[in-house]
């Protein structure tokens, strides 16, 4: 393989971030924002701008786990870790994708339910069905620009604050200072919006899309590339993470203030399916909010789908040593493009059993919340081990912000835990 990267535009430069960021965003991460803005009206914004450093540092290190490495987290953990290890958080990683997905696939139906007649369930698993296509059958470079485009359909939310009558000085308050209230309720509303935004899946996806784009570039693992390109990259990485998070953050603020500014402005305090959170804004703020609402959540979806079920792939495959990788052919890959299936229709499955797609999200956003911890405690263990990471090991800042992203989280979850 090449030694040094091909020159590259600013534009090239985003990638395995911009797409993480934006899948953060997901039906789930919708739902979970405008349940918390119609409840809490504005007060809840400053989780936004607390939170983007949280996630910032924690996925920049699951980046430079896999640039490093040239191996995703899973790998590393079988290279280097107890297989109980392995296994648990493998596990774990399964439980809240598949949940995830079943919720998204979901929302996603009973929101094209409004838009065009028809039934749910099947809109449903021919969401399912479509993304799996996508994902086994497109080769990864078309791929790749397929989902950095998707992300585009995120600004569908900004639209709607434009369209709504935001008290903009109440909301920018609401965002600059925090206020909280020790209830249950509150607890609860901030595991989910912490469990959707710092999500397991993002740590798996992040790192192997790094390995994916060392494959379609032809450059090495960091580890044993010349300062000069290592430099290079993790500067890439940085740049790309920040951007992605940043952009993730934004876009989450402006579905709190949409929903906050119309549904909480009108009494609509509860969001109980996919069709009332887009279906709600139609007589408040009009057709064009609604249109934009379920636009966006439909669009959204089709993103995060698949970066869901492909973070599901890369864990197992990379447990089991199977040969994995979205640039490898169907047949190269069957196991790792057999994961992607199961777990896509293990999510339309769960539709079938009669959950409440709303209710779902919700708490999909919840058991993210709970797993998350033990999670980064083991993807911080591989980024300060120096038998992994080589030369590159994480420094001492974004160690810190590793170590506080987890720290919160936990202190998150056992908030809610004992509220």
């Amino acid at each position: 393989m090449a030694s040094t990267p091909e020159p590259r535009s600013p534009l090239e430069v985003l990638g395995p971030g911009l797409v993480t960021g934006a899948a953060d965003d997901d039906p789930s991460g919708i739902g979970t924002y405008s349940q918390v803005g119609a409840q809490f009206g504005y007060a809840m914004g400053w989780t936004m701008l607390f939170g983007f450093p949280l996630l910032a540092s924690i996925q920049a290190i699951c980046a430079r786990i896999g640039a490093t490495t040239g191996r995703g987290i899973a790998q590393n953990l079988r290279r280097h870790y107890p297989p109980a290890l392995l296994r648990v958080v493998v596990l774990m990683l399964l439980v809240a994708n598949v949940i995830n997905l079943g919720a998204d696939l979901g929302a996603m139906g009973a929101v094209l339910g409004l838009i065009v007649p028809g039934p749910v369930l099947g809109f449903t698993a021919l969401f399912g069905l479509v993304c799996i296509l996508v994902e086994v059958f497109v080769s990864y470079s078309r791929f790749a620009r397929i989902l950095r485009w998707a992300t585009l359909s995120l600004f569908a939310y900004v639209g709607v604050v434009f369209v709504a009558h935001v008290p903009w000085e109440e909301a920018l308050r609401a965002v600059l200072v925090p206020r909280f209230t020790f209830d249950r309720d509150h607890a609860m509303a901030l595991v989910a919006i912490f469990g959707t935004t710092i999500s397991p899946y993002l740590f798996f996806w992040q790192a192997g899309q790094e390995v994916e784009e060392q494959h379609r570039r032809h450059i090495k693992p960091l580890h044993v590339s010349p300062r000069r390109v290592a430099g290079a990259e993790l500067k890439r990485i940085r740049t790309d993470t920040l951007v992605g998070m940043g952009f993730s953050h934004l876009v989450a603020l402006f579905i709190i203030i949409a929903t906050a500014a119309t549904l909480h402005a009108n009494g609509v305090r509860e969001i109980d399916s996919a069709s009332q959170a887009a279906e709600a804004l139609r007589p408040i703020a009009g057709d064009f909010a609604f249109a934009l609402f379920a636009t966006g959540v439909i669009g959204t979806g089709l993103l995060a789908v698949p970066v869901l079920a492909g973070s599901a792939a890369y864990a197992v495959s990379e447990t089991f040593g199977w040969v994995e990788g979205l640039d490898r052919k169907p047949r190269e890959a069957k196991a790792f493009y057999g994961v992607i299936a199961a777990a896509t229709l293990g999510g339309v499955a769960l539709n079938l059993i009669g959950i409440d797609p709303m209710k779902a999200l919700y708490w999909a956003a919840v058991v993210n919340g709970l797993l998350a911890p033990p999670l980064m405690v083991v993807t911080m263990l591989i980024a300060h081990n120096r038998k992994v990471m080589g030369k590159l090991a994480i420094g001492p800042g974004l160690a810190f912000g590793g170590w506080l992203s987890t720290a919160v989280m936990a202190l998150v979850a056992l908030t809610f835990l004992f509220s």
